[in-house]
Parts: C-alpha cells; structure tokens; sequence
C-alpha cells in the first residue's frame, strides 16, 4: 500500500485584521465604576488586549471576541452591547458571502476545518449545491471514518484518455502503446483568479504552492514568465484559440496544456500529438447551451481532457445562464454515459466552486476533478472588493505578500478542503474518490425529492366534504 498522501500545514496568521461578523459598542457614559467590571472576567481577556487598526479604521476586540456574551449580560447599566458589523456585511456579493470570505480566511490561516462547536445552523436546502446532500450513514460507524480510521482512503485521480479495450500480441505485449496518464494526489487544481492585485506575485504564489501539492497550476501562457524547468512539470499553461506556437520551447518541457476551444481546435490537438505525443492535451469548453453537445462531440473525437467552465457564481454562459453548475455537469455526465465512452474522458469544472463540500458535490454530479481559482485569491485576505480589476489600490496590500507566506496560506487552504473531502467520503464509506465520480445514488437532489414523491402527494387531491345533518 502506496503512503497516504499528507498536506503539511502551517500556522499563518493574518497580516490585517480579519473584519468579526459583529462589533461591541462599549459606552462610557453611566458607567457606575463597579469594584469588579464585567470587562475584567472576559474569558480571552480581549478589553485589555484589544488595539486599533490604524490600517482599516477597526477595533481589534472585534477579531478577538467569541460571541459568549458575558459582558453584554454581565454590565448591570447595560452599557455594553452586540452589534452587527456594517463592513463584514459589505464584503464580497451575494454569491461570495461575508461568511464564505471569513471560512476561507480562517482554512487559510489554520489549515482546520471550521467547526461552529454548536451545530449546524444554517439551512437545509438552497440555491445550487445546497440543493442536495450526501448520504453520511457511515459516520456512525467510526472505525471506517475518513480521517481517524485505520483504512485508507485515495485521493489520487488520472488525467488523460483511456482506452476502452486493450489488445496484446503473441508475446503480451500490448499492439499499440497506451496514452499518456497524469496521476494526481488530489483531485484539485489550482488556477489563476479572473484578477489580482498582482498578477505576477498570483502566478509565483499558485506556482509553488502547486509544487508543494503535487498538483497543477493553470496558468495563461499570455502572461506566463520564464518558466524553470523543474517548475515546468506542475504546469499547465492556457492558450487562447489561434495562439499556441508548436515551436514554443516550453511545449517540451511539459505535461499537459490547456488550449480554449474553438473550430479547428481538432486538427490543432492532431497537431501538438504528433510533435509531442506524450503531451496531454486539454479542451477548455464554456458552459452555454451546447455543452453537452460539445462535450460529446470532443469526446467521441478523442478528447483527452475536458474542462468546464462556468460563471464566477456557478452558473451556466449564454442561454444557459438560468442553469447551475451541477446540472451542466449531470448532463454532461449522463450524456458520456449513454454514449459509453465516460470512462474514456476526464472531465474538469470550474467556476463558483467556493466551499470545500462543492468539490464532493461537484464530484457527486460527474466531474473527476475540479479547478478553484477565487478561493486562492480570498485566501490571501482578499476583501474581493475587486478595486484592483478597476485599477485601484488593494486594501490588504496583496502586491506586498511575499510568495513564501502566501503559498503557504493556499496549501492551508487546499489542506483543509481535502480534510473535509477525507471526512465527507469516510461518513459515505467511499474508499476512492474515483468511486465518489457520478455517484448520484448516494445523494439526495431535492428537485428529485419533490417531483418523485411530494408531487404525487398533493396531486389530484380530493377535497372531502363531510355533510352534516341539519340539527
């Protein structure tokens, strides 16, 4: 048995304070000087440590309190109280919520998983990838869990095309030579965000922490560099249609690339293969309304890797912009599978995946990896005010990360997604996240739930009327 593959986390505390959900209102006024203040028995001590944030204008108690108010309780004027944070509220939009922000600062600083020590308190169905769970029934079962179990569990996918059968001569050796593969310890990518305050210092920080991960990194070849060669073989640079250069010297020490799709990208691909052809080669197809037919079409063509982009808010491009990520990626899915030539492809997606449980869900619906490329930014405090894609000045200051402190804070990031990943597939009793791929059995969809057993409840109802006998 292979050695488990570990992410190495590293506590990286933030360069500005984080903006708290809430904000304590201290009023002096009234106060009755009392021999023992209520401030004095907070249990993190946070009234004497608390600063100010000259910086971003905050009071640091803000940071440091944990909401148990015992103050606010405890003050017999009632002279100290919780209030709701008007710049945490602000923060990003209503895709990127405050509380997906303040999630990936916290994995990013920790390299934990977030724990809320009192349950869940969210809801229970939603727009999107909350409109379905997973079925958690092993998690009773805590020898067999993820994490803490003495089984292991595989993180590792392939990329590239497989053959749907093998033929051998006399001497079994096989007649042709079999495609090129790419196995990777996890199944994400990272990938350059839409902006960043420093495109240049992004590309160095996703660079290393790829390395570090023994991942990819999806870089545009438009703004990449010179590349090392030992930094090469974690890359996957991106090609706009019509500027991929065979002659380009970086073509020889590479993996795989990544080429946007368009007409004659067929004869482009039958091109890089002759020259390169242990070269992995993949389509990057935007999620409108002929994805599916596309995805088809490239795979029966003999498409080695297909990724599927989406909108910032997971949600389709064009006309298919009333559709969410996951049903594009069901379609596509099942669509392979009726053509029985899924397991030849492997499919990619990308696009408004912001919470560790959407690479399992996304996973769930079809796709054998992912790409993430906002949540790398929000992991170096981004505050996604998205001032730097106008011009303006970056309030966390991101041009000055040193590229050590911010890889670092990515591999935390990632580290602590495929924990989540490791404790989602342990409490489904998966043992490979290659079994996870389409695995729609063991989710529940709630547009299902509604239309196969709530609808026939309620539909042709007869209203019974009880007549009563006149008195």
């Amino acid at each position: 048995m292979p050695a488990k593959y570990h992410i190495h986390v590293r506590q990286v505390p933030p360069r500005f304070s984080p903006l708290a959900k809430s904000t304590i209102i201290d009023w002096a006024e009234g106060c009755l000087r009392c021999a023992t203040c209520v401030k004095e028995q907070c249990p993190v001590d946070a009234y004497r440590k608390r600063g100010f944030d000259r910086s971003q204008f905050v009071d640091t108690i803000d940071e440091m309190c944990r909401d148990c108010y015992r103050c606010v309780q405890g003050c017999p004027r009632e002279l100290i109280f919780k209030a709701a944070n008007p710049q945490y509220r602000q923060m990003g939009d209503a895709y990127w919520t405050p509380e997906i922000l303040a999630t990936t600062w916290y994995q990013a600083e920790t390299g934990k998983i977030p724990v809320s020590g009192a349950g869940y308190g969210g809801p229970f169905a939603g727009p999107g990838f909350d409109s379905f769970w997973t079925d958690m029934s092993e998690i009773v079962r805590p020898t067999r869990d993820g994490i803490h179990g003495r089984e292991y569990i595989s993180t590792s996918v392939d990329l590239g095309r497989k053959p749907m059968f093998l033929t051998f001569d006399s001497n079994g050796e096989l007649t042709w030579p079999s495609p090129p593969l790419l196995e990777l310890p996890l199944p994400i990518i990272l990938a350059e965000p839409p902006f960043a305050a420093s495109p240049g210092g992004m590309q160095d920080i996703i660079i290393q922490a790829a390395g570090n991960l023994e991942t990819l990194a999806i870089l545009s070849r438009n703004r990449l560099g010179p590349v090392p060669e030992e930094t090469a073989a974690r890359l996957m640079p991106s090609y706009t249609a019509g500027s991929l250069d065979l002659d380009d010297p970086l073509l020889s020490q590479l993996r795989t690339l990544e080429i946007l799709d368009h007409p004659e990208v067929l004869e482009q691909i039958e091109a890089v293969k002759r020259r390169y052809p242990k070269l992995i080669v993949s389509l990057k197809v935007p999620a409108d309304g002929k994805v599916v037919e596309r995805v088809a079409e490239l795979t029966a063509a003999g498409a080695e890797v297909i990724h599927i982009f989406a909108s910032e808010q997971a949600r389709g491009l064009g006309d298919s912009q009333d559709l969410h990520l996951k049903d594009l990626i069901r379609r596509c899915h099942l669509r392979l599978v009726e053509d029985r030539l899924r397991d030849t492809v492997t499919l990619l997606v990308s696009g408004g995946l912001a919470l560790a449980e959407h690479v399992a869900k996304a996973i769930i619906c079809g796709a054998d990896a992912v790409i993430v490329d906002l949540p790398l930014l929000l992991a170096l405090e981004c505050r996604l005010c998205r001032s730097c894609a106008k011009g303006g000045k970056c309030p966390v200051e991101i041009e000055t990360l040193t590229v050590k402190r911010g890889a670092q804070r990515v591999i935390n990031l990632i580290g602590a997604w495929n924990n989540q990943l490791l404790e989602i597939m342990g409490a489904m009793g998966m043992r490979e996240v290659r079994r996870l791929r389409g695995e729609v059995g063991r989710a529940m969809f709630i547009e299902d739930l509604e239309k196969e057993i709530f609808a026939p409840l309620f539909a042709n109802r007869e209203v019974e009327t009880i007549k009563r006998e006149p008195n």
